[in-house]
């Protein structure tokens, strides 16, 4: 794995706090860079010209504006764009992001200017009588209002990055892990909406699309506890992977299906009162090789290839001859304590469509016990 094991759970258990967290480092490192890169700039262009901060004021200041812009701009894509904007336009939520991010940097340079500066100078180099330009505030200002914007972009594309293709993908994109075919082993579930034909002729499509797009937001918040990641939606579909060992551990795999029908559950009213009624996945578990390989120019994606893929496509499809909602292989039977924790009915073996050679499958019902 590129990520170490304790930043994966510990952004999978507090996902706000490793964002906070993640914009806070970012935000302070580069101020740090641009304070070291102020102070060789004035270096090289007067040597003799006196600077009152020294290596541990700078760092002073790179943490305050560091830690302030980034909690800032953490809560703001944490709270606000997700409980106050989340069906505004992008330019509705752009630009009241952009002005309150303006005024909170007024706010921190101001700080900065007239208590954080004279208290470091006074302190660190015993000048009590600081006497700066206001020319060379204006300057100043200028300047990390300028850079500010440029490291915003960059965290708003890393941020992007991200959300297209789920977190800890960034990293092995930019070093070229996927340039190439690899082989990896992952679990593959694959979610479809129950009865989505009679759902869409009943709704219409507008408030069909609704319907879908709501209980897909409801799936994704059970992403980051259940450590899962999403692959692709394709129409009423979602398909969700994980790693071997997330995805064992715990039974994430697993749980995560019963966790998502709990949701709608709790969200139970908001669907009968708009929808008139809760959706219902039926859903394909498998385990096995895949194949990973980034594809596309104009429009990149990771791609993954394989009969793993399509066993779990095949498991999913006959949900509904079987009466099931919930389907695996006994592939993550035997790699794992599932008849241990969850009530389970054997299918025997079935000839799945495209598949030459019949498959174990059985039928996850519920819960009998949270795994440790």
């Amino acid at each position: 794995m590129v990520y170490p094991g304790f930043a994966r759970r510990f952004a999978a258990n507090f996902p706000t706090w490793n964002y906070l967290l993640t914009q806070i480092f970012f935000w302070f490192v580069s101020y740090l860079f641009l304070g070291v890169l102020a102070r060789l700039v004035i270096f090289t262009v007067s040597p003799f010209t006196p600077v009152y901060l020294d290596w541990r004021g700078d760092l002073t200041i790179a943490g305050f504006l560091g830690f302030f812009t980034g909690l800032i701009s953490g809560f703001l894509d944490q709270v606000l764009e997700k409980r106050f904007f989340i069906n505004k336009a992008i330019w509705v939520v752009t630009l009241i992001k952009v002005i309150i991010a303006l005024i909170v940097f007024i706010i921190l340079i101001s700080f900065v200017r007239y208590s954080i500066y004279p208290f470091l100078v006074r302190k660190l180099q015993g000048v009590y009588t600081v006497t700066t330009l206001e020319k060379s505030w204006e300057h100043f200002f200028q300047l990390l209002l300028i850079y500010n914007m440029a490291a915003g972009l960059l965290i708003s594309f890393i941020n992007q990055v991200n959300k297209k293709f789920g977190p800890h993908v960034l990293l092995p994109l930019f070093l070229g892990r996927y340039r190439s075919p690899r082989e990896e082993k992952r679990i593959f579930l694959f979610m479809d909406l129950k009865s989505s034909t009679q759902i869409a002729e009943r709704l219409g499509h507008m408030k069909y699309s609704a319907f879908i797009r709501d209980s897909f937001m409801d799936i994704n918040t059970m992403l980051s506890p259940y450590r899962a990641q999403v692959y692709q939606y394709v129409g009423d579909e979602v398909v969700v992977t994980w790693t071997v060992r997330e995805g064992l551990q715990r039974l994430s795999c697993v749980r995560f299906f019963f966790a998502c029908e709990e949701k709608f559950k709790e969200r139970s009213a908001h669907y009968i009162k708009n929808f008139g009624q809760v959706p219902e996945f039926k859903a394909g578990l498998h385990m096995g090789k895949v194949t990973v390989v980034e594809v596309g120019n104009i429009k990149r994606d990771i791609a993954y290839h394989g009969d793993t893929m399509n066993t779990a496509a095949r498991i999913q499809s006959v949900c509904n001859q079987y009466n099931k909602r919930f389907l695996t292989s006994r592939n993550i039977f035997e790699n794992s304590e599932v008849e241990k924790y969850f009530y389970t009915e054997s299918l025997g073996s079935i000839q799945l469509k495209g598949k030459n050679q019949p498959v174990d499958v059985s039928s996850i019902e519920s819960a009998k016990a949270i795994p440790d």
